[in-house]
């Protein structure tokens, strides 16, 4: 459990975190959102029998966290810690002969017993490691590890050790939250035997490309052939302003002893992902998109056969994008990972079948993801709720559920929980939108209750049955809040016209999607119409800059985190431009000019503007730059409003670091008491 916090800004918190409904039972509180254990599933073991996981626990004083890797039988029973290094322990793999796993620690590669003795550090590579496959004849690993490639100021300047300067010629100079270092994430392979590692050769030397792909891209980007033989990678083989907009990534096939590279998946302009061979090595499969610049196209399932060359593709006939996959055990199916009706379930289809019909396994309201592998015909998978945090459950043939890890149950037992009810609403323009309404625990239709719009980002991430630590449902109804949290237009999950409605029209229909959800809850007698505030980040935020401009005194208050104001100016500051050139149509520049700029960039409304706004931002987000943040917040000033600005000069797009959300909860709650709650 993470320790108590003992700086003073967390007094205010703790007036509802301690709240008693009945002599047992209280509610959510930031403290022990951050004391619950953060489970992921891991693997299985070779046998299957045993499943292996890993939990993070955070220590708010100490303001950070720690992951531990446990064992226990997959048909549930005792969970046993088997690793307690400083650090976290991460990526296992079992080596080829299944005698002994190997895991990451402190950027280098472990080796122990599978039940964690005898622990040995197997790699000391300068600048460390990032994840490591042993080759299936066990006589190799892979790894990947950054290269520099350009040289720094003091490089160029040795005569200047003490300059502090980037001298910069290109895009993408930063990414995400970190500036671009002139170094590169490239594959390595290495001889192996008996624990001992030698003969390092980058497979990609000299390129200025990166695998894993940056900036999500991790472990499942490279993949050994069965026959050991040749490995396969992902790369997008781009640089500079053409890196900066496209998504066109490729799987890259290096054969070892002729040290030749392939392209795979050549014609295949979007994103290709997620490489893996069949055990016989005769066909590929991976995850496919086929729009350029488009980051949220709908995701298909491909195979490819390499004697013939022939391609099949899953999904065509099915009106949702595929998130996930794995071959199952005998690999006659795929299972598969895909959103439905704001959940995330799992699905088969058959392999061999001329028809890709996939079929639904899981069923309910709630996510299922991190799928782990396959037992005697039971799926183990990660699951939440809005109520509850990830665990691992078991799933059989019919989608029947059995619960493995218990890692927060004491936590839970205690908690009086919030009812989550699905309404689904008729839009503007005639549609269906499905709308979560959170309501606190205890509630009592007799009362009238303050409520808050949650606008969700991405702009295409469903609000789904997910449970996140800073923006938790759980945690604001405890507050005595009703949550208003629509899947407005430009979410996945209701098919693939309602996800691609958005692009190009921020700030018409979505707006119009955002005020539907709120005006049928007005109707509700528990609802104060008086007390309603609208929060989100990132779209969410943009979302809020922009109700505030043409919301007609329906809120009371605002919260944007990471929004976009200035369409203009963030045009000239993010990175990943084929985001903003597929989303907003192009550059502000253009003739004729984009109509995103005129109508539905949030400063052209800010004459409007008649509520309080508290506006966060974090120095190190550069996808939506600081400069978003400052712009709408001096403009509120000016103007007179009620007006804060909460700064993380060392936080990107997100609030990591404990004690900074700790804080963040903290004037989160603070600004809702002020402008919400007591108004």
């Amino acid at each position: 459990m993470g320790t108590k916090t003992s700086i003073s800004i967390l007094s205010g918190l703790m007036l509802f975190a301690g709240t008693t409904l009945n002599a047992q039972k209280q509610v959510m509180n930031p403290e022990l959102l951050w004391d619950l254990g953060r489970v992921s599933g891991e693997t299985l073991s070779p046998d299957g029998s045993r499943l292996y996981f890993g939990v993070t626990k955070y220590n708010t004083d100490a303001n950070k966290g720690n992951r531990d890797l446990y064992i226990m039988s997959t048909l549930g029973g005792e969970m046993k810690q088997i690793t307690s290094m400083a650090g976290s322990e991460y990526g296992i793999q079992f080596t080829p002969d299944g005698k002994r796993m190997g895991f990451m620690n402190g950027g280098q590669w472990w080796e122990a017993n599978l039940d964690g003795t005898e622990a040995k550090k197997i790699t000391d590579i300068p600048g460390g490691i990032s994840a490591v496959k042993y080759s299936p004849d066990g006589t190799k690993i892979a790894y990947t590890a950054d290269v520099k490639m350009d040289k720094n100021v003091q490089d160029l300047y040795p005569n200047l050790p003490l300059a502090e300067a980037r001298i910069i010629d290109d895009l993408m100079y930063r990414h995400w939250d970190h500036w671009e270092d002139g170094a590169r994430s490239h594959v390595f392979i290495a001889d192996y035997s008996n624990g001992q590692v030698t003969q390092m050769k980058d497979i990609m030397a000299g390129q200025p490309y990166d695998c894993p792909l940056q900036p999500f891209g991790g472990s499942e980007d490279f993949v050994w052939h069965p026959s050991s033989k040749s490995i396969a990678y992902v790369s997008k083989k781009e640089v500079g302003v053409k890196a900066a907009q496209s998504t066109n990534s490729d799987i890259y096939l290096f054969d070892i002893a002729f040290g030749k590279t392939t392209n795979l998946t050549e014609g295949h302009m979007g994103y290709d992902i997620n490489p893996s061979f069949s055990a016989d090595g005769n066909t590929m499969a991976w995850l496919s998109m086929n729009t350029p610049g488009y980051e949220s196209d709908k995701q298909f399932l491909l195979t490819k056969n390499l004697t013939s060359n022939t391609e099949k593709v899953y999904g065509t006939n099915w009106d949702n994008t595929i998130s996930s996959y794995s071959w199952n055990t005998d690999e006659t199916k795929f299972i598969i990972g895909a959103g439905i009706d704001a959940t995330y379930q799992l699905f088969e289809v058959k392999i061999s079948s001329k028809e890709t019909e996939i079929t639904q396994i899981t069923h309910g309201d709630h996510n299922i993801n991190g799928f782990v592998g396959e037992y005697k015909g039971n799926l183990i998978a990660s699951k939440t709720d809005m109520n509850h945090a990830a665990e691992l459950y078991s799933f059989d043939k019919k989608g029947k559920e059995t619960k493995l890890t218990s890692v927060n149950d004491a936590i839970y037992a205690n908690l009086e929980m919030s009812r989550i009810e699905k309404r689904w609403m008729n839009t503007t323009d005639g549609k269906k939108m499905l709308t979560w309404i959170i309501y606190p625990p205890n509630f009592d239709a007799t009362k009238k209750y303050p409520s808050l719009l949650y606008c969700q980002g991405g702009p295409q991430s469903a609000v789904s049955q997910f449970y996140s630590f800073r923006w938790n449902f759980q945690l604001m109804a405890a507050d005595d809040y009703i949550i208003i949290a629509p899947n407005r237009r430009g979410l996945p999950t209701f098919g693939e016209e309602w996800n691609a409605a958005i692009s190009k029209d921020w700030g018409g229909q979505p707006m119009q999607d955002y005020m539907t959800a709120v005006n049928e809850m007005k109707k509700e007698p528990f609802i104060d119409a008086e007390r309603i505030g609208a929060i989100g980040a990132s779209y969410g935020g943009y979302s809020v800059y922009m109700l505030a401009g043409i919301h007609e005194k329906t809120f009371c208050s605002f919260i944007s985190h990471c929004g976009l104001y200035n369409l203009e100016s963030w045009y000239g500051v993010t990175e990943e431009l084929f985001f903003a050139n597929y989303d907003i149509g192009g550059a502000y520049w253009e003739s004729p000019q984009p109509k995103s700029y005129a109508q539905f960039s949030p400063h052209k409304k800010v004459g409007n503007w008649d509520t309080p706004i508290l506006v966060i931002h974090g120095g190190n987000d550069f996808r939506v730059p600081i400069n978003q943040g400052q712009e709408a917040f001096q403009a509120a000033k000016i103007k007179g409003l009620k007006t804060r600005f909460l700064y993380f000069p060392n936080e990107g797009h997100w609030i990591l670091k404990p004690q900074n959300g700790l804080l963040w909860h903290s004037e989160f709650f603070k600004w809702l008491d002020e402008t919400v709650k007591n108004k």
